[in-house]
């Protein structure tokens, strides 16, 4: 048969190829990503290798060698035949060679050269879906939802997820233009530099006396610890329990799964925080609560909006499904999958994904989000000078105050330190929530 030794060695070639990364899944991964150690289905292992599929694959690489306009090795052929089985299982599957594998290591460590643009694929083009802050991308003013729709002047559509963010890496320094289109409008041109991004995944300030705001901008091995540090810091800030906290989830893409179940362990007592369901043994995974209570029962309101995806989801879903905290703002990104990745030889990964993750009330959150409790869209906010506005006390001949108390005239108002929540419609309304409640409670 013409393919028949062809067959045996391409059949070899696969078994060392497909094989190794189950032999070696027990060994050395990432702290932050759990790895699967149980071996594929038994059923799979002893199904027969399908041979008329093999042979057709055997004859097209032949022919591309023999045939395509310049020549081609097989160890290329070979790796872009392994990228095409998970690119076409689910956007969130890879394969990663020696750079990708270390870029992955490095995200979650918080520290990697890039535009500081997170990116997934809609109807065909390369959508954001969170720029990370105080990266390029956020400076350039690159918004949630925008369409990449060129990289360079190359078109995107068509393209995998995985050759878009290629080609947006590179040197450090290096620029490159994205033209992007939002909200159906014209495409823009946005031109930036890559730079070694030095994510800060927690931020924390007091915005008023008792309220205090903590944003995360995305999860990573030490966001938990960062989180209880935060905790304590705006604690001592405020001298005494706070009133009221704002968590901020929006535009953040996600990250390591243990690090959301220690934040939403920051917030709750007791009960479930998420739980995991796939088809190998370790994919089954339980998270609860455990009885310590970081925030002290602070009232609380999360934040949300389509960019808060994946990690972010889990503990928006965990807070919500616990009546812990008020969510606010718009539907969530809907990424309720969970990805292992299991390291190849030659510093190379599979990243796949094992499992879906549920809420404790048992919703998965794939393709649909979460819902906010409270629908807040974005706004801008505009300050209104006040007019000649006159009081009782401005009057000649007033009478004074039935208790003795000083009089209270009109007096012009004095231009206040800017803060953060006179800029964001949202985190304002949130603010105000806060403050209702806390008036409602007797704080």
């Amino acid at each position: 048969m013409l393919f028949s030794s062809r067959l045996t060695s391409l059949a070899l070639t696969i078994a060392v190829v497909i094989g190794a990364p189950l032999a070696q899944a027990a060994g050395a991964t990432p702290a932050a990503v759990p790895a699967a150690t149980a071996p594929a289905n038994a059923a799979n292992i002893k199904a027969p290798l399908p041979l008329d599929e093999l042979r057709t694959f055997a004859e097209v690489m032949d022919r591309i060698k023999a045939a395509y306009v310049e020549p081609v090795d097989d160890k290329t052929l070979l790796e872009n035949a392994i990228k095409g089985m998970l690119s076409n299982l689910d956007p969130h599957s890879a394969y990663l060679g020696p750079e990708d594998f270390q870029e992955l290591q490095e995200s979650t460590s918080g520290e990697f050269g890039g535009l500081g643009i997170e990116v997934g694929v809609e109807d065909g083009f390369v959508k954001v879906v969170s720029p990370i802050d105080d990266t390029p991308a956020s400076k350039a003013g690159i918004e949630a939802g925008d369409l990449i729709v060129k990289i360079n002047g190359t078109p995107t559509q068509g393209q995998t997820m995985q050759e878009a963010v290629d080609k947006m890496r590179g040197k450090l320094g290096e620029k490159i233009t994205l033209t992007l289109v939002r909200d159906g409008g014209n495409p823009f041109d946005v031109t930036l530099a890559r730079a070694t991004i030095q994510v800060k995944s927690v931020k924390a300030q007091m915005l008023e006396p008792g309220y205090g705001y903590i944003r995360i901008t995305q999860f990573q091995v030490k966001t938990g610890e960062e989180v209880g540090k935060a905790l304590a810091k705006l604690r001592k800030d405020n001298g005494k329990k706070m009133s009221g906290l704002i968590l901020d989830l929006r535009n953040n893409p996600g990250g390591v799964l243990q690090a959301a179940v220690e934040v939403a362990d920051h917030f709750l007592t007791k009960g479930l925080i998420v739980y995991t369901k796939g088809r190998i043994a370790n994919s089954e995974l339980r998270f609860s609560a455990d009885p310590a209570d970081a925030s002290e029962g602070v009232p609380l309101v999360v934040l949300i909006n389509g960019g808060s995806a994946s990690a972010s989801e889990i503990v928006a879903g965990a807070l919500q499904d616990q009546k812990r905290g008020i969510l606010m703002g718009t539907d969530t990104f809907g990424k309720g999958s969970v990805q292992t990745v299991l390291p190849l030889a030659n510093d190379r990964a599979l990243k796949i994904t094992t499992a879906l993750y549920y809420t404790p009330n048992g919703r998965s959150i794939q393709a649909q989000g979460i819902n906010p409790d409270i629908e807040v869209k974005r706004a801008k906010l505009t300050a209104e000078a006040d007019g000649d506005n006159y009081k009782e006390a401005d009057l000649l001949g007033h009478l004074g105050n039935g208790n003795g108390g000083a009089d209270k005239p009109t007096t012009k108002a004095k231009a206040g330190k800017a803060r953060p929540q006179d800029d964001d419609y949202q985190m304002n309304q949130a603010l105000s929530l806060l403050k209702g409640l806390s008036v409602t409670r007797g704080n």
